[in-house]
């Protein structure tokens, strides 16, 4: 019956839910029917596909169950941002204490009462570190934690030599001093998430490129502080980097373009909105180097023309997702030259052209042919009509298209009828 039950259940959480939830009338007690029949390690597997409300919900159906739903190998992953106005520090100690060496997955995302404190439960001083509750956490998530400082990640870095992901995004009190006491000791780091931390100058950069060679992802956008020379650290010090997003760190150059080209190949996404200072020249020397390329964000970039497009749509055959709003030097051409490239027939999914005032009917005329094209945002492109758009969806009929046409001004009125205001014109 065991394994017909484990067939069953295990390609479906949803089942393994409906299946508990039926099975708790008849588990009121110790003795019960399905209690005596299925073995213990089959409730456990079974306990295994809850998320964390079921598991309490069947801890309370009796002592047996209370044992197997608290088992520490149901909680590798734990998320906790739905309750997060109720977690406090001594819901954190419990975790380290019951599930710490199950433990893989911690997200206490949007936690206000997590601090310094709850974390340092983690690692007590003493003798008895966090090795002894947590030694296999490759995961956690501290965003919106606001409480949080360098206590704890220094906390963080003496017991978690095994972390690959950690997100600490609008932490605001982070400085380099925490990023040094982590990156020292977790050098294993594969994605480290920093977005809002503005305190964060280049030398909490120079500590990560230092120390982190296998770093694959990095966020960190709206670190205004950071320049050029932090950056160029990073990427010459983690040559797998694959994702990195700086979009509003408006000190940066070209130079970090030239960076990315010559030390990560392996780039796929890059996010750089609102960074004015970069130009045709720097993403010449990235498209011509990172081929893999898959996502780009330039909203904002203002100096690119269609030059970086020409580029893109030679070198990156991978490129799905691109945004190019606020971009207001871009043509019809540079559309022409992305449409006709080896990204438009298979990859193209996503092109943003909001607020391109040179885009005409002519440029969704070149992308007539981006078989993949899912979605389009138009918004505030004066020269883009209802026609072109329907003709568009003449050859793209799923296509989802975003865009504005502001309704047309009535003439004014004729003969001797009263002249009509509208109200801001009655009160100016």
């Amino acid at each position: 019956m065991g394994c017909r039950v484990l067939r069953l259940i295990e390609p479906s959480p949803r089942l393994t839910v409906l299946f508990l939830c039926s099975l708790q009338m008849f588990s009121n007690s110790d003795e019960a029917v399905i209690n005596k029949k299925l073995p213990k390690e089959l409730l456990l597997r079974i306990f295994s596909f809850l998320d964390v409300v079921t598991l309490c919900r069947c801890a309370q159906v009796s002592r047996s169950w209370n044992v197997l739903a608290l088992d520490g190998s149901n909680w590798q992953r734990i998320d906790l941002f739905d309750f997060q106005r109720d977690i406090e520090g001594r819901v954190v100690e419990n975790i380290s204490k019951r599930c710490g060496g199950f433990l893989r997955k911690l997200s206490l995302r949007g936690c206000l009462g997590v601090g310094d404190s709850a974390l340092r439960q983690l690692a007590p001083p003493g003798p008895v570190k966090i090795n002894d509750f947590c030694p296999k956490l490759k995961h956690l998530d501290l965003a919106s934690c606001t409480s949080i400082t360098n206590l704890s990640l220094k906390a963080l870095s003496e017991g978690c030599p095994l972390l690959e992901q950690l997100n600490i995004s609008w932490c605001d009190q982070v400085t380099k001093d925490g990023v040094q006491a982590l990156v020292r000791c977790c050098p294993g780091l594969k994605g480290l998430f920093l977005k809002g931390c503005i305190q964060l100058e280049d030398e909490a950069l120079k500590h990560i490129g230092g120390h982190c060679p296998e770093l694959v992802t990095l966020n960190l956008q709206t670190c205004s502080q950071i320049t050029d020379e932090g950056l160029i650290t990073i990427c010459r010090g983690c040559h797998r980097l694959q994702s990195l997003c700086v979009s509003g760190c408006a000190n940066i150059t070209d130079a970090i373009l030239h960076a990315l080209g010559q030390n990560c190949p392996r780039l796929r996404i890059l996010e750089v909105a609102r960074c004015s200072q970069l130009t045709d020249v720097g993403f010449t020397t990235l498209a011509r180097n990172c081929h893999e390329l898959e996502k780009m964000d330039l909203e904002e970039c203002v100096q690119i023309t269609d030059g970086t497009l020409i580029q893109l749509s030679i070198h990156c055959p991978r490129l799905q997702v691109l945004s190019l709003s606020h971009c207001e030097l871009i043509t019809d051409d540079g559309i022409r030259h992305l449409g006709s490239g080896p990204c438009a027939h298979d990859r193209l999914e996503v092109i943003e052209l909001d607020n391109c005032p040179l885009i005409t009917d002519a440029s969704l005329e070149h992308l007539k042919s981006c078989h993949s094209l899912d979605r389009i945002e138009l918004y505030d492109c004066q020269q883009i009509t209802r026609a072109g758009i329907k003709r568009l969806r003449t050859h793209l009929p799923n296509i989802k298209v975003h865009a504005y046409f502001a309704p047309v001004t009535p003439p004014p009125s004729v003969g001797g009828s009263r002249q009509r205001f509208c109200r801001c014109c009655i009160l100016l």
